[in-house]
């Protein structure tokens, strides 16, 4: 079971990017799927998840309004839209699954938001410059 992040690259502030998780090997469907990013010398930080009856939550207040999770069933993929990107959003985006159906809630944090990711695919990169 794999999971892999695509989409990244180079692009400048206040433009968009379409991240795409797919999976080699399992539905996507049944669990839950988040996206999280890591930037150089900072912590891993949670940006979003989508449950299996595609209700999305969003973590934290850096990308709320900005990025949007959504499911495409028959390419059996979920995406992470990122508009308005600033140089702050320069990391290694992630996409990882959860153990079941659902996701954590947008108030938990630490192992109670990142415990439930047990699948975690390769990262793809994004890099905000002009």
């Amino acid at each position: 079971v794999q999971l892999q992040a695509s989409g990244g690259g180079l692009v400048q502030p206040g433009g968009s990017l379409r991240l795409s998780c797919a999976a080699n090997g399992f539905p996507l469907d049944y669990y839950g799927i988040g996206w999280f990013r890591q930037a150089p010398g900072k912590e891993r930080e949670a940006l979003s998840c989508i449950d299996s009856s595609d209700r999305p939550t969003y973590y934290g207040d850096s990308v709320k309004g900005r990025f949007t999770t959504s499911r495409d069933r028959p390419k059996n993929t979920v995406k992470l839209q990122m508009n308005s990107l600033n140089p702050g959003d320069t990391a290694i985006y992630y996409c990882a699954a959860t153990r079941g159906s659902w996701c954590p809630s947008e108030t938990d944090s630490g192992p109670l938001l990142f415990n439930p990711f047990n699948t975690w695919g390769q990262g793809t990169l994004v890099t905000v410059s002009s």
